[in-house]
C-alpha cells in the first residue's frame, strides 16, 4: 500500500510539472486551432496578415486581423491555378479604429464557412468562401 501511494505521488508531481513547463512554453503566444492544424504565432499585435487554413488542401483565407478584409488565397503544386480573390474589400472598422490583431477567424463544421469575430466590440460576421465568385460572401451576424 505503501508503494502505491509514493507511485501516486511521482505520478502527480511529474504530471504537475510538465503541465507548468507546457504553459510556460505557450506563454506570449496565441495558438489557433482549425480542423487541419495548429497555427502559432508570436506577438499577435505586430502581426497585420494571417493565413487561416481550410478543409482544401488547395485554399486559404488570408485576414488583415487590423480591419476584417479577406481574401480567399488558391495555391498549386502542378498547374496554374494559384489565385488570390476578395472575400470583402470594404474594411469593417474606420481607419482610426484599425488595431493589429482586432480581428480573427474560427472554423465551422462547413467546408466554406467561417466565423470572423471582431475581438474588441464582440460583432461577428458569416465569412463564405468558395471556388465560384457568386457563392461567395460576408454576412453579419446579429
Amino acid at each position: 500500500m505503501r508503494k502505491f501511494i509514493i507511485s501516486l505521488i511521482c505520478v502527480f508531481v511529474v504530471s504537475t510539472t510538465y503541465t507548468k513547463a507546457y504553459s510556460k512554453k505557450l506563454e506570449g503566444t496565441t495558438v489557433y486551432s482549425t480542423v487541419n492544424e495548429n497555427v502559432s504565432a508570436q506577438n499577435d499585435d505586430v502581426v497585420i496578415y494571417r493565413l487561416f487554413p481550410t478543409q482544401n488542401t488547395w485554399t486559404f483565407i488570408k485576414l488583415n486581423t487590423r480591419n476584417g478584409q479577406m481574401w480567399q488565397v488558391q495555391y498549386d503544386v502542378k498547374g496554374d491555378n494559384r489565385m488570390e480573390t476578395y472575400l470583402n474589400f470594404v474594411p469593417l472598422v474606420a481607419k482610426e479604429k484599425e488595431l493589429n490583431g482586432r480581428f480573427t477567424l474560427y472554423s465551422t463544421q462547413n467546408i466554406y464557412t467561417f466565423i470572423l469575430l471582431d475581438q474588441l466590440d464582440g460583432k461577428m460576421w458569416q465569412v463564405q468562401w468558395s471556388m465560384e465568385a457568386k457563392n461567395r460572401l460576408i454576412i453579419p451576424i446579429q
